[in-house]
């Protein structure tokens, strides 16, 4: 098979390079497959392989290091990465055959680590039923990490947040391949949600209905359009929900401060039937296209796009806007499913952005009108970029108040609600409604 087009050596190169350089996974995924020579079943098991060998690498590392001969540090780099795409197809892709596996991942070695990859590989088929794990009640966040690849310090914080056997379903869901599944969002300019259904079905697109939003469809099978197809754009239910709350209305002046990609910024202005303004703004010049071609490709002309750090006051905003969608930058620990490298970045990094979020939120809360409307939102579970930040909020704005709302059927009667992936089959979300008095 021509290297360019082999799925199993390209995910080992791009794992490779992700090792030595700061690499995003999807970005560089993406142009890996736009520039090989890949077929549409190839395609996907390349990005299952690099996908899957970044989101259960504790796992990966921890079997190959029970069942190695020579000490684990002494694996080098090239040998590590072919043992994790290996021992990924034989744990995690029930589908391909042992044999198959042993045989593309050998095919990959060198003449010097051949046949050490292949004992590991033939090893670790005698005793994958016998694979211990840490023991449960002595080292329960040990016990964690393994099973479902997270750290051990994650595990940890989790569960002072949420108890050990709620943190336990909580990671089950994350770890859960299911929790990537493509899922869009109607563009009611132009259809509804069951008429999108039938069309995309023609089209050989098979979908269910989003369980929460009334405007969402997941994508089960075949391969919709994204980039080009202006019924629809890619959009996770509880981001769906975020845009429900904040519950704009036709003809209103509306803030997105942190807007890129712009899923958001499109859902508001469908909720407004493309009239009024919407300011799209986001930090990062280089994101500005995506908003303003999304928009243009979906129909949508009340958008102005503009370059803006939401912590910096913009003295022409204040006091001009019925609604401010605040979804701040955060520690994305509610997108672990989609961004599986996320779940390597130290706690201690994220330390400051409370501080960061809460600058946003001040900013946010000046542009409203009197009886102006603002939804405060991150993609994390943590309390204090959530929860916490809010009360800090309401004590700096005290013109500010938490108001009562329902969406996707979800009461949320203390003006806050926090969306966690084995409740509710989304990302990890928290959105917070304010008022303006």
């Amino acid at each position: 098979m021509n290297d360019n087009a082999n799925p199993r050596r390209l995910a080992y190169e791009l794992l490779l390079r992700m090792e030595t350089a700061q690499v995003y996974s999807n970005i560089a995924a993406d142009a890996v497959i736009r520039n090989a020579e890949m077929s549409e079943n190839d395609r996907a098991l390349f990005s299952v392989l690099v996908f899957g060998a970044i989101e259960r690498r504790i796992s990966l590392d921890y079997y190959i290091n029970s069942l190695s001969s020579i000490p684990p540090e002494k694996i080098d780099v090239q040998t590590r990465n072919l043992l994790r795409l290996g021992f990924y197809q034989l744990l995690y892709l029930k589908k391909i055959p042992h044999h198959a596996a042993v045989n593309e991942t050998v095919s990959l070695c060198r003449k010097s680590n051949r046949g050490f990859v292949n004992a590991m590989m033939r090893e670790l088929i005698r005793r994958s039923d016998s694979l211990p794990l840490p023991d449960k009640s002595k080292k329960p966040y040990r016990y964690l990490s393994v099973k479902y690849s997270f750290p051990t310090a994650l595990c940890r914080r989790f569960d002072t947040i949420f108890g050990l056997e709620r943190t336990e379903r909580i990671l089950a869901a994350f770890a859960d391949g299911g929790r990537r599944q493509t899922t869009l969002r109607t563009n009611t300019m132009l259809s509804d949600r069951r008429a999108l259904a039938v069309a995309l079905a023609n089209e050989n697109v098979s979908t269910v209905d989003g369980a929460l939003s009334p405007d969402a469809l997941l994508v089960t099978g075949g391969s919709p359009s994204l980039a080009s197809d202006p019924r629809f754009f890619v959009q996770d239910e509880a981001s769906q929900l975020c845009v429900l709350a904040l519950d704009a209305r036709d003809g209103q002046t509306v803030a997105d401060l942190c807007s890129a990609p712009g899923s958001k910024s499109f859902g508001i202005a469908m909720q407004m039937h493309n009239t009024g303004k919407i300011y799209s703004f986001d930090l990062h010049p280089s994101k500005l296209s995506l908003i303003s071609d999304g928009a243009r490709r979906l129909g949508i002309d009340i958008i102005e796009v503009a370059q803006g750090d939401g912590t910096v006051l913009q003295p022409g905003l204040v006091g001009v806007c019925d609604r401010v969608l605040c979804d701040v930058p955060c520690s994305g620990l509610g997108v672990l499913a989609k961004k599986p490298e996320i779940r390597f970045k130290s706690l201690d990094e994220m330390a400051a952005l409370p501080d960061i979020q809460l600058a946003i939120a001040k900013n946010a809360a000046s542009y409203l009108k009197s009886g102006g409307i603002m939804v405060y939102s991150t993609c994390t579970l943590l309390p204090e970029e959530n929860e916490s930040n809010v009360h800090r909020l309401l004590k700096l704005c005290p013109e500010l108040s938490l108001v009562p709302f329902t969406v996707g059927g979800i009461r949320a009667d203390s003006g806050m609600l926090t969306l966690t992936p084995e409740q509710y089959g989304t990302d990890g979300f928290f959105i917070a409604k304010l008022v303006k008095s």
